[in-house]
């Protein structure tokens, strides 16, 4: 029986193992948990649903749920970012359903969803709860036979959580975002990294010397503006949260409104994960030659629909680099908006989505362990969790730390003895 898809061209395949093989040998700890998988089988004969971007590092994720027994349909979570010949070898090499072209448009991107969500999912896997938004209001039914989801990233933890507030939210949700192995290190040293890789593959500017503005002061804009000042950048950070907007200024960063950052920057960095982030109003301040790009999940962060109706031309000067006439002056958006580390580049490097995968992965097995206690509701992992992922990611790195003696633990135990 031929393995089910909806993919760019297969002929790929050969090209994409050899790229996921690569990827792998930076993935330690989800290959210890892939070996695992294989004997112990946790995930046998449950039926998964993945809404992610289709990369190198998703596919070694897969590998590893499919080596635990799972049945796997994945689709992508960003049109753009998925890398063709990921796909091929998916299906061809690894047997795993793949729904995912680059470049889909908006209908094919949905058609694709719901594909994913036709082998009645016992588990949901997403990033951007695309897949779980779809499921609750086109394919309610598919509600009562889901254990629970996990979400990836942190505009989908958002959304489910305004889900779980307003009483809609059908199942239970681990939201993987929240482990300290995934946020603090894949949106701080993966985002800060693969943004700029993203931003210099595109237009091949200089970063020292030039003002870049970062929307955006969560752990996405906190490894940005480290990783751009490293860089030589002066960094203006615009903010809506007092105490990030405070943190920022302590940081040693410039911190102003939009508008007045706006004649100012020459690159601006969206990164917060909220909609019309850089508006026309913000676009016709903007000095000549400015580029705007996004990195906060969805294409939703620039206006486009308004900066576009703006605009007496338009055309596309480089790959991923489209330029807009507005007034007397040139703006370039980059990637149509939508996520500039995976449409320009290739999205964070493997080593560091080791960790996230490796949280999706357990995330996953306590489902199946734990679902009949679980309510409708947002969930964390265990902080046991983070912790057996650090040591194992350490342990690989070569790294050895200390460990309390039993005469700390008894003074960080105990109220009597006092300083």
């Amino acid at each position: 029986m031929s393995t089910r898809h909806d993919i760019t061209n297969i002929r790929l395949a050969k090209d994409g193992k050899k790229k996921i093989e690569w990827a792998e040998r930076s993935m330690p700890v989800l290959r210890l948990i892939r070996e695992r998988f294989a004997k112990q089988k946790p995930l046998k004969g449950i039926n998964m649903a993945c809404c992610l971007h289709v990369t190198t590092e998703t596919a070694n994720l897969m590998r590893a749920l499919k080596a635990g027994g799972a049945n796997l349909t994945l689709c992508a979570s960003n049109p753009l970012s998925t890398q063709d010949d990921t796909a091929a070898a998916l299906v061809k090499e690894y047997g795993i359903s793949v729904f995912a072209r680059n470049g889909e448009d908006n209908k094919t991107y949905y058609r694709h969803i719901h594909q994913a969500l036709d082998i009645k999912p016992r588990i949901t896997m997403d990033d951007g709860a695309d897949l779980v938004s779809t499921l609750h209001t086109e394919r309610k039914a598919l509600a009562k036979h889901v254990m629970a989801g996990t979400e990836e990233t942190t505009t989908g933890v958002i959304r489910l959580r305004a889900m779980e507030k307003d009483d809609a939210l059908l199942f239970a949700v681990i939201a993987v975002n929240d482990s300290k192995t995934k946020h603090f290190f894949d949106n701080r040293y993966g985002t800060g990294q693969s943004t700029l890789d993203g931003v210099l593959r595109c237009t091949n500017m200089l970063i020292a010397g030039s003002t870049v503005v970062i929307a955006g002061y969560g752990w996405c804009g906190r490894g940005l503006a480290i990783r751009a000042k490293g860089m030589g950048a002066n960094v203006i950070i615009t903010e809506v949260d007092h105490v990030k907007a405070l943190e920022a200024a302590m940081d040693g960063f410039l911190v102003m409104p939009m508008s007045k950052a706006a004649p100012i920057g020459d690159l601006f960095l969206t990164v917060t994960g909220d909609i019309n982030v850089v508006r026309l109003e913000h676009v016709r301040r903007m000095k000549d030659g400015a580029i705007v790009a996004n990195s906060g999940h969805f294409n939703a962060e620039i206006d486009l629909p308004k900066i576009t109706k703006a605009a007496s031309r338009r055309r596309i000067v480089r790959p991923h680099v489209e330029e807009f006439t507005i007034g007397k002056k040139k703006i370039y958006i980059l990637a149509e908006g939508r996520l500039i580390n995976l449409a320009g580049a290739e999205g964070h490097p493997a080593m560091v989505m080791d960790m996230s995968f490796a949280n999706q992965a357990l995330a996953s097995e306590f489902v199946v362990n734990n679902h009949r206690k679980l309510q409708k509701r947002v969930y964390s992992l265990p902080e046991k969790v983070d912790r057996d992922i650090a040591a194992l990611k350490l342990k690989s790195m070569g790294i050895s730390i200390d460990r309390l003696t039993p005469e700390q633990k008894k003074y960080l135990a105990s109220w009597e003895m006092g300083t």
